[in-house]
């Protein structure tokens, strides 16, 4: 099952990841829609991402590169190509720390 980032970033207890992290980049970036991954990276400075609550970040370019998408649409079409890139780097590193606390026992 799929994790959704927290919606409310105003609280100082919440930690964005994923496309909410992403958002917040997007939110302070001059960039208008289509647009392709290449004009994403340049207006956003090509940032890590959180993709997790304890701050584990990827690059943007990695996660745009395993979108297999070239062009965007919209902001909304953006962050949905994203999203699974997100979760599957959070599922494969909370698996990974369990197989590392077995390998201990």
């Amino acid at each position: 099952m799929a994790l959704r980032p927290p919606r409310d970033t105003a609280d100082p207890e919440s930690v964005a990841f994923g496309i909410a992290a992403l958002g917040e980049h997007l939110d302070r970036a001059e960039l208008s829609f289509p647009a392709d991954a290449e004009t994403v990276l340049r207006a956003l400075d090509d940032p890590d991402v959180a993709y997790d609550a304890g701050g584990h970040a990827m690059a943007l370019s990695t996660a745009l590169e395993r979108t297999d998408r070239e062009r965007f649409g919209s902001e909304r079409e953006l962050l949905t190509a994203l999203h699974p890139v997100f979760e599957q780097r959070r599922e494969s590193a909370s698996i990974g720390l369990v197989e590392r606390l077995r390998s201990l026992l």
